[in-house]
């Protein structure tokens, strides 16, 4: 599609935008002072600190930052790109994408991706009719049954049969029109070593097709049912392919995210067969990671739906280090973490299969806190007998409770800690004050905003420009006096690039709007001016006109102090007999007079 049609499309789509609709879809929204504020999606809070207008089109939430219109909210939301967020916005609305025109070469690129997801959904359909049609399957439908997986899920997971034939996929790809190399590509079929040809990856498994968020068919996985070996491990899954990354995808979520999104938890287990066999209890909403370590890539996709995260790996030791890895990833993405621990050892399948269904929800009931189950670990692995083990276990815990921000509850852990170690509770106390100092410097300039600098000037420069830019956003015709004033570098220099933006549009002759913010301003420098906008201020009449004006005189004065030090540093290099000297001087005494005029006048 051409650029004006483009343009036309997303102008259609932002003018039947309303913000309060988009985010009341996934926060719970109250009116209060003119404004909606709700609990912020992005970050673990109690207190409402996000706030939306819809007369401004903009969200901001003064506790993360986090800030723009519409559609960089929908971004955030759903782990999708701005254009994405626009596409979606308007397919909820009901209007057209204009056709696009795109490339040969990406052309030939999607085809190629059809094709080959076509052949793992054609090898999907192989596997699963012999499982349920064939003598030879018999053998896989008897596994299945054992473990308590239902005709019903079968179904729903086109679970599958790889018999024991060396090139039974093969040859019935082959026929369908699929060529060796693409199959190869896929990962269903490997090349011989020795000789030439191919044969089967899978052969005498149980198959779970692996499925990517909107279902289709983007890898395998294979249990043999024979004895597992070096050569034939117990469970195989594709290899890396152009369409399967297992550190992007969680087996299950196509089919569990409506029971994920009603139950507001999703509950994480290691393998598909722990997943398959808890869907098949009844047990909906949950996914599996795919032999890999849980990564930021899951919790995103996680968090597209709820920010309650159980995870129920395997009680062994190896499921717990699991677990434990996997715990700074979700604490980082601002989840709520809850822990199961399976008991006698067993893992989610086993416990479900034996007990039912009301016994493993009952254990997701009495689930631990992040906290509690690292303490708990750390206690069961670390020597805390000695004084330096004390300490050494005390630092492993205190990372853990840093998040915490009500005094009561933060007081109670740090009494439960020093009761686990036996320590002074005043010293507990003292050791996590000096931790938390210690993480505040560390992160003080990207977690907290309009922190008043230790330099009294900086930080009145800093509101006046807000105050400046915030006229000049309502106000476009203000820019060229603002200029003819104030030195752009006088600015703080995150603003810097939103003047330079309007500059920009003027240049332009093009009016600023949240739709060209969001495409033309770097994110930082768009959350920021959203944050602006944001602020609570009186309409753009006489009491607007008059901050303007204050934060004006704060302004002028900085651009002539700094005009006038750089003109000091001048004139120190002619002797004062000097025209050049005599010429300085004059231009100083009368910056100075400026400079005076300004602070008399506030």
């Amino acid at each position: 599609m051409g650029s004006a049609e483009l343009n036309e499309f997303v102008e259609r789509v932002t003018e039947r935008t309303d913000i309060y609709s988009v985010v009341s879809r996934y926060v719970s929204l109250s009116q209060r002072s003119g404004r909606f504020w709700g609990c912020c999606p992005f970050h673990n809070e109690k207190t409402a600190s996000f706030s939306v207008s819809a007369d401004k089109g903009l969200f901001y939430c003064f506790g993360c930052g986090a800030g723009g219109n519409a559609f960089k909210f929908l971004s955030l939301i759903e782990n999708i790109t701005y254009f994405e967020a626009v596409k979606l916005q308007a397919q909820r609305l009901g209007i057209d994408l204009p056709a696009q025109k795109i490339s040969p070469e990406l052309e030939r690129r999607r085809r190629a991706e059809k094709n080959l997801i076509k052949l793992n959904e054609t090898a999907q359909n192989f596997y699963h009719e012999f499982l349920i049609k064939e003598a030879r399957g018999e053998v896989g439908r008897k596994y299945l049954a054992g473990r308590g997986i239902t005709a019903e899920t079968i179904e729903t997971f086109k679970l599958g049969y790889a018999p024991e034939e060396w090139d039974n996929l093969l040859t019935n790809l082959t026929r369908q029109g699929f060529s060796p190399p693409q199959m190869e590509e896929v990962g269903v079929i490997v090349r011989r070593k020795n000789s030439s040809g191919y044969y089967d990856r899978f052969r005498g498994r149980v198959m779970i097709p692996i499925t990517d968020i909107f279902g289709h068919v983007v890898g395998f996985g294979g249990r043999i049912l024979g004895a597992a070996d070096e050569a034939n491990p117990k469970y195989l899954n594709t290899p890396e392919t152009a369409l399967f990354n297992k550190r992007k995808i969680l087996f299950g979520l196509d089919k569990s995210n409506r029971a994920i999104s009603a139950a507001g938890a999703v509950i994480v287990v290691e393998g598909y067969m722990d997943a398959i066999s808890l869907y098949s209890a009844g047990i909906k909403n949950v996914v599996a990671t795919l032999g890999t370590a849980f990564t930021p890539e899951h919790a995103k996709l996680i968090l597209r739906y709820v920010r309650k995260i159980i995870f129920c790996y395997d009680s062994d030791e190896a499921g717990q280090r699991a677990t434990i890895r996997a715990l700074p990833i979700v604490q980082a993405a601002g989840a709520e973490v809850f822990i199961v621990k399976v008991p006698d050892g067993k893992d989610p399948d086993e416990f479900v299969r034996k007990h039912g269904k009301e016994a493993f929800e009952e254990l997701v009931k009495q689930a631990e806190t992040l906290i509690d189950y690292r303490l708990k670990y750390v206690l069961a692995h670390t020597e805390h007998e000695t004084t330096d083990g004390k300490y050494r276990a005390l630092q492993e815990i205190l990372p853990v409770i840093e998040n915490i921000k009500e005094e009561v509850t933060l007081n109670e852990y740090c009494k439960k800690i020093a009761s686990a170690l036996v320590l002074d509770e005043q010293m507990v106390a003292d050791k996590c004050a000096e931790f938390f100092r210690r993480e505040t410097r560390k992160n003080e300039i990207s977690n907290v905003k309009r922190l008043k600098p230790s330099d009294d000037t900086d930080f009145k420069i800093r509101i006046a420009s807000e105050d400046v830019l915030r006229m000049i956003w309502y106000e476009n015709d203000m820019l060229d006096y603002v200029l003819a004033m104030v030195q752009p570098e006088i600015f703080p220099k995150e603003h810097q690039e939103i003047i330079n933006w309007f500059k920009s549009c003027a240049a332009q002759e093009k009016r600023p709007d949240k739709m060209n913010a969001a495409n033309e301003l770097s994110d930082e420098a768009n959350v920021e001016l959203s944050r602006i906008l944001m602020e609570d201020v009186e309409d753009i009449h006489d009491t607007e006109v008059a901050i303007f004006e204050h934060s004006m005189n704060i302004l002028r004065r900085a651009t002539l102090e700094k005009k006038y030090h750089q003109l000091l540093k001048e004139a120190e290099k002619y002797n004062s007999s000097e025209e050049a000297h005599v010429k300085t001087v004059k231009a100083l005494l009368s910056i100075k007079k400026e400079i005076d005029k300004l602070r008399s006048n506030g």
